[in-house]
C-alpha cells in the first residue's frame, strides 16, 4: 500500500514529530540508566512516544541489563521480541515489575 504524497510542510511536520519522539525516548532511556526514573513510572506513562518504545529497548536501558540480558528476560517472561510498551497485557506488566521489584 503506497503512502499518499505529502506536501513539503506535511513532510517537515512529520519529520519534526519523529525527531521529538526519538529525543523523548532517548531521554527516558538515559533517566532509567541513571536511576532517575523507575520501570513502574515508565510503564505507567501516557506519553505516545514512550508507549511506542519496544520492551526490549526499555529493558536494555536498565542499569546492568544489556541487549543480550534484555532478550533473555523477554524470552523468560514470554513477551514477543517486537512488543511495544503499549501492547503489554496486565499480566506481562506485572511479571516485568515483579522481575525488577527493586526498580519500581
Amino acid at each position: 500500500m503506497a503512502l499518499p504524497p505529502l506536501s513539503p510542510e506535511q513532510r517537515r511536520a512529520a519529520l519534526d514529530k519523529a525527531a521529538a519522539a526519538r529525543k523523548q525516548r532517548a531521554e527516558v532511556k538515559e533517566a532509567l540508566k541513571h536511576g532517575k526514573l523507575s520501570l513502574r513510572e515508565v510503564l505507567a506513562s501516557d506519553s505516545e512516544a514512550i508507549r511506542k518504545m519496544t520492551v526490549h529497548a526499555l529493558l536494555a536501558s536498565l542499569p546492568d541489563i544489556g541487549k543480550v540480558r534484555a532478550q533473555k528476560i523477554i524470552t523468560e517472561l514470554g513477551i514477543s521480541d517486537s512488543r511495544r510498551i503499549q501492547g503489554l497485557g496486565f499480566r506481562q506488566r506485572e511479571r516485568l515489575l515483579a522481575r525488577f521489584s527493586s526498580q519500581g
